[in-house]
């Protein structure tokens, strides 16, 4: 029970919406009851903002969005608050070493994601999660300035590890890399991470980590836990992630946001 919680920040992919990117019936019925209790409710992914529109009418989202891990801050029309970006001197060298372990890259920029391969491994699942096209280019160094996120893509989820260890040691906290899915590396400016996303809620709001709660399904996910009181994983995260959290919850597949709102937030 957390009678005291005032905002509830919630992952989107593999948390708010099924494996089908189906926002349900259930989960739009729980945003709406938080609604009517007086709870804030907040979004943040590694999507584009524009990957994350279609969310905003069933929701009656009003808060502001934290795209790219919270990169790029939005309000509900898409207009800019802030953003914060890779520092340009690293941008080409994550692209190498990322590629250096065999993964695909994709550079996202403002409301643009360039891609060198439409062919490649989640270009396709990618295009209809986010409701947009890619920018098929040769040329990244052309596109390497302001760049908002940095993906790595591979089946090889050992690779994909790889992968963000290698940028990891290299650069340190000049940057902030993180697996968002087992086959996403995502790069981000070091103060774009899913925890710096609480503290600016919390700082904008007015709201104490003690009166915050969080939902997620990655390791990505974890670093908002510890800005929260009441920290929520779902049924299909990692054993590692579930230790994480304080409860955990039924699966993306198995109405596990709704329940959680139901059974954790509101009960």
């Amino acid at each position: 029970m957390a009678p005291s919680i005032r905002l509830f920040l919630a992952d989107v992919d593999g948390t708010l919406v099924t494996n089908d990117k189906v926002l349900t019936e259930r989960a739009i019925a729980a945003v709406a009851k938080l609604r009517e209790a007086g709870i804030l409710f907040a979004i943040t992914s590694g999507r584009p903002p524009r990957g994350m529109s279609m969310l905003i009418e069933p929701l009656q989202l009003t808060m502001p969005i934290a795209a790219f891990n919270g990169g790029v801050y939005v309000h509900p029309d898409m207009s800019v608050i802030e953003q914060q970006t890779i520092p340009d001197d690293v941008t080409p060298t994550v692209i190498e070493l990322l590629g250096a372990h065999g993964l695909d890259v994709w550079i996202y920029r403002g409301s643009e994601w360039f891609i060198r391969d439409p062919k490649a491994p989640h270009v396709g699942r990618e295009t209809w999660t986010v409701k947009f096209d890619a920018t098929v280019t040769d040329d990244f160094a052309s596109v390497s300035d302001g760049v908002a996120k940095i993906t790595g893509v591979s089946d090889d989820y050992d690779a994909v590890q790889k992968g963000v260890d290698a940028v990891r040691e290299r650069f340190g906290d000049h940057v902030s890399a993180a697996r968002s899915q087992p086959y996403y590396a995502d790069v981000t400016n070091p103060n774009a991470n899913k925890g710096a996303v609480a503290q600016y809620l919390s700082r904008t709001y007015q709201i104490p980590p003690e009166q915050i709660a969080t939902i997620g399904d990655q390791p990505n996910d974890v670093l908002m836990f510890a800005h929260s009181r009441l920290s929520i994983a779902m049924g299909n995260a990692s054993p590692e992630v579930q230790k994480a959290a304080r409860r955990v919850t039924t699966s993306n597949q198995d109405e596990g946001f709704a329940n959680a709102v139901e059974r954790f937030i509101l009960s």
